[in-house]
Order: structure tokens, then sequence, then C-alpha cells
């Protein structure tokens, strides 16, 4: 499991939740759930993304939890989630559904969002039986469907072949990332951020991705490099908000309007002037009121009073 190096104050640091359990996967896959706010809430389910954990939903969390059921867990490897030797879209589509099951009554319906590998799991997941049971909407912040490092632009020369060596050699690499300094924020800043993120958004990104051991980093990003999920936008046949930054260099806006053009029922598009691919973090407030939104347009609450 990661070192846990999340901020312990401040907006970005994550709330005590409500309780917690241990959903199990297909292979056996143990992963860590949080789950915050009224157990008879609407609910809304958030993956997160390569290298993060339930803490990068800090501000979702704590927003939602007045009056919605937020459920969050950490993908396997992740967080407190044990590492698993299967490392696949098809593993992620499996802990997706493991987690609606433990989480979700039969028949209940949430809003379920994806950021980044968050949101390939989404799609990884959208014909499974599962998700097809309980997924009311959704929405996809930062995130793609294929060509993840082709269409990367981290690499600040011209798209081809050269980029796209380089790029897998930056995101596959196996080095440790070691502790947070100046130099390393510097650079994941760069990578991940927008031009002008806040040093506290900076801070818990940093602290996040850090703490995610290198060895299960290099083999998400080998299944990242090899990711077709064009199929699985096909499929996902609920409505589906997108949302991306324009400064988003791990996956552009090409990535977002390709999404938005295969998706069946996509709700729109929103691109964020400026913000780069932690869209979460940047920009909490746009992302917590899409998902506050689709809740509203999409899951009918029934009262104690018309029950």
């Amino acid at each position: 499991m990661s070192r846990l190096m999340h901020v312990d104050s401040g907006p970005y640091a994550p709330p005590a939740p409500a309780r917690e359990l241990t959903a199990v996967s297909a292979d056996g896959a143990r992963l860590h759930v949080e789950v915050h706010g009224p157990e008879s809430a609407p609910a809304v389910v958030l993956a997160h993304g390569w290298t993060c954990s339930t803490a990068f939903w800090a501000a979702q969390i704590r927003d939602l939890a007045a009056d919605h059921r937020g459920i969050a867990y950490d993908q396997r490897g992740h967080g407190r989630s044990p590492a698993s030797p299967a490392c696949s879209s098809d593993a992620l589509a499996d802990d997706l559904e493991a987690v609606l099951e433990a989480t979700l009554a039969p028949g209940e319906q949430a809003v379920i969002a994806g950021h980044s590998m968050g949101g390939m799991t989404v799609m990884a997941a959208s014909a499974r039986a599962a998700f097809r049971a309980h997924a009311a909407a959704v929405l996809l912040c930062s995130t793609g469907s294929s060509d993840l490092v082709a269409a990367s632009t981290v690499v600040p020369v011209r798209a081809g072949r050269v980029r796209t060596w380089l790029t897998r050699r930056i995101l596959g690499s196996r080095a440790p990332l070691g502790p947070v300094t100046p130099l390393a924020r510097r650079i994941l800043k760069y990578g991940t951020m927008g031009p002008g993120s806040a040093p506290h958004m900076i801070e818990a990104c940093a602290r996040i991705v850090h703490a995610c051991p290198r060895k299960v980093r290099h083999s998400w990003s080998q299944v990242l490099d090899l990711l077709d999920l064009d199929h699985g936008v096909r499929e996902l046949d609920v409505p589906t908000a997108v949302i991306v930054g324009t400064a988003d260099r791990l996956t552009p806006p090409v990535q977002a309007r390709a999404l938005a053009a295969a998706l069946p029922r996509c709700t729109g598009i929103v691109e964020l002037p400026g913000i780069g691919h932690m869209t979460p973090v940047e920009a909490p407030e746009l992302v917590t009121g899409t998902v506050r939104d689709l809740v509203h347009a999409h899951i009918q609450v029934v009262s104690e009073e018309s029950a």
C-alpha cells in the first residue's frame, strides 16, 4: 500500500468518513472504500486517477457530504488498497463493479464521477451489468479513451514518434519520486497543473502523487500506454458530462472533444481556460457543481413524507 502523505489541514485535507469498508473484486483484490454523508442521501461514486487516492476528492467530498452520500474508493495499489499483480482495464471495471455492489442497494442509482484513470475505469465498465444497473449519470474529468501517450503534450516538441517515445519513457519511469521538494512541486505543476495553480493546490497534489509506490505507478503506466477504450465510450449510454482544462498536458482537450463526439448521450463539454489535468483540485467548485447538477437532473429523490 502507498504511504499516506496527504495534507492534514485546509480545503484539501481529507475529511473523516462516516464509515469505511472493504469491497472485494472479482479476483479477490481488496479495495478500501469510504462513505461520507447521510446514508439516505442521493449517492455519488468517485473514482480517482493514476497515482492518486481518495484524498484527491477531498474538496468534493467535503462539499457533497452535507446532502449527498459520497462514496470514494482507492484504486488497487493506490491509497489504502493493496497492490495486485493484475493491472488492466478489465481489473478497473471489476473493481468499480465491486464497489457499486458493496455500497448501493439493489436498483439504487448514483452519479459516477471519474478523473483521468477513474474516467477510464468508467469507460471500461460501461457495458457491465452492475454499472448499467446503478449508473444514473456520469462525469468524466480530464480523461481520454485511447492514444494517451501519443496525444500527451508533456514533452514540448512536435507530435510524432520522437515525442511519443520520450513521453513513454517519462510516464513509465521506474525512478522513485522521493520527498516533496520545491523542485518536485515545480515538475508536478508543469506536468499536471495549470500555470495559475495556487501553491496549496500544488502541495496537495504533490503529496498525493508522491505517496504512490513506484512499482504501482510503473505498472499502471504500462496499462495506460496501451489503453484502447473507444468501444467503452460507445457503450456509455447514460447522460455524461465532460470537463477538461485547456492547459491539460496529460489528456489534452482534443481527447475530451473526441469523447464528447463519440458519447451516445453527452450532456455537454466544458473547457476550463488555464486549468491543467487536476480539475477536481484546480476547479473544485465547478466540478462539484457539475456533480450536483447531474444528481438533480437524473436521480429521483423520494422524500420520507412521500415514501
